[in-house]
């Protein structure tokens, strides 16, 4: 079982993608905030990060989903993790000139999603 972690800091979003992944067999967690993040992913060991552009409710110095895929992508323990960037902004060329290794705009349909995902899976 694939595991998946969500940085979303909309709470309805993230319990609605939680289901929707559980559902598909996946292994979900969710980040609230309140902690420091890279120790969680760390912690963690997610397959897949899905990875909000707006992180504006998390707090601390990370207030964009721009902000810490650097710092994922520098962190050799995290590096290798798939990351895909999810905005309600066409941010495709910025994801992937980040490093993202997707992006999907919202809204989108729980099968695009689901597509997305196990592609980078397999």
């Amino acid at each position: 079982m694939s595991k998946i972690m969500l940085i979303e800091d909309d709470q309805t979003m993230a319990g609605l993608l939680t289901i929707l992944l559980g559902i598909e067999g996946f292994d979900v967690f969710a980040f609230k905030g309140g902690e420091d993040i890279l120790p969680v992913i760390r912690s963690e060991h997610p397959e897949v990060i899905l990875l909000d552009v707006n992180l504006k409710n998390l707090g601390g110095r990370i207030t964009s989903g721009f902000d810490l895929l650097p710092l994922i992508r520098q962190d050799e323990e995290l590096c290798q993790i798939c990351v895909i960037i999810s905005s309600g902004m066409n941010y495709q060329d910025e994801s992937k000139a980040a490093g993202a290794d997707g992006f999907i705009m919202k809204p989108y349909m729980p099968d695009t999603l689901l597509k997305l995902i196990k592609s980078k899976l397999n």
